[in-house]
């Protein structure tokens, strides 16, 4: 569905300044794949949508979607993608039905079919008693489901999804994904294949439930691509904390852990308590830890407590970088402002 080799974007800023937004991505999505493309912002990712969205164009590199070269062939691309973008896409004086209803024309549906189309999706999309309402007296979550409204009127293969529900709380971003997945099934039992869905995220949540695999981008590279348990515990891997009952002990524990099979690292920190607490990075915490206490035991260094924590697609993130995916973002501004340039030009050229 999505092939690319060796993509690039660069902006040029000044005259003495370039900005490397993406540098080679290579990637390859299957029909029927939903994957959740995760980093830091300003890591590449929106851009990287933008280019095989037909938004901007490549500075270098090749990409086809759903069979067709972005750069060659973007209206049969168009013809085949749904895209929901950061922003809301439906103007807000207008009313949510009439929208819906234009979107569905300008993909070359008539007046009649582009209302049953409409009628179908706020079914769907548990809009239907808002349809004649402005856009601007919708919710953030409503307005969110008739962005993606928008992008399935045409009854897409493919549907991208940039940060869908940033800015919604727990219970919109729930009832979005409800609706998002059900619409996938329904897709898979009428057509014999699910809706293909490449969407970016914050919420490592999201990405760590939803997708069946995870990309992981940083500086315009990919830099993991598995499912999101493959990584958690090929990269990351389990933390199980004990904390000796005596603080003279933490050497001599942190010696037994260390030696133990599967131990990737260990650390130690003085507790408040006066004891030592002892930190190991594991490939499988729950089966390591009855034999860590029982080594213990043997050799008399009692253990107060002990715990196992399970990684996190953060965990993953900050074993291949160093840092959190979690901390605050370095958005490049000048890349955002000629990215958001770049794309208003191509829809204007559109």
């Amino acid at each position: 569905m999505i092939h690319t080799r060796s993509l690039t974007k660069d902006f040029v800023v000044s005259r003495h300044e370039t900005v490397h937004a993406v540098r080679g991505i290579s990637l390859d999505i299957e029909p029927g794949e939903l994957v959740a493309v995760l980093g830091p912002n300003g890591a590449g990712k929106t851009t990287t949508l933008r280019m095989l969205t037909t938004l901007i164009a490549p500075t270098s590199g090749s990409a086809t979607v759903a069979g067709y070269d972005v750069v060659a062939h973007p209206a049969q691309v168009r013809h085949h993608i749904g895209y929901v973008g950061q922003g809301n896409a439906a103007g807000h004086n207008q009313r949510a039905v009439d929208e819906l209803v234009t979107q569905g024309v300008v993909y070359g549906l008539d007046r009649r079919s582009a209302r049953r189309r409409a009628d179908e999706l706020f079914e769907a999309l548990d809009l239907t008693a808002l349809r004649t309402r402005k856009v601007a007296d919708l919710s953030g979550g409503q307005r969110r489901r008739l962005d993606v409204a928008m992008g399935l009127v045409h009854a897409p293969s493919l549907l991208f999804l940039d940060e869908p529900s940033t800015g919604l709380d727990p219970h919109n971003r729930a009832n979005l994904w409800e609706h998002v997945l059900r619409m996938r099934a329904d897709a898979l039992a009428s057509t014999g294949e699910p809706m293909t869905i490449v969407l970016t995220t914050h919420y490592l949540d999201e990405a760590d439930t939803m997708a069946e695999r995870v990309v992981v981008v940083d500086h315009g590279e990919v830099i993991a691509d598995d499912t999101a348990e493959a990584l958690k515990t090929d990269l990351a891997g389990d933390r199980v904390v004990l904390e000796t009952a005596r603080p003279d002990d933490g050497a001599r524990l942190a010696q037994l852990v260390s030696r133990a099979d599967g131990v990737r690292e260990v650390g130690t920190d003085e507790t408040s308590t006066g004891g030592t607490q002892v930190t190991a990075r594991v490939t499988d915490g729950p089966a390591l830890l009855p034999a860590l206490l029982r080594a213990a035991d043997h050799a008399g260094v009692p253990v107060a407590t002990a715990q196992v924590h399970r990684p996190t697609l953060d965990d993953v993130f900050l074993a291949l970088t160093g840092r959190s995916l979690r901390e605050p973002g370095t958005t490049d501004h000048a890349t955002a402002r000629a990215t958001e340039g770049a794309a208003l030009s191509g829809k204007d050229a559109a």
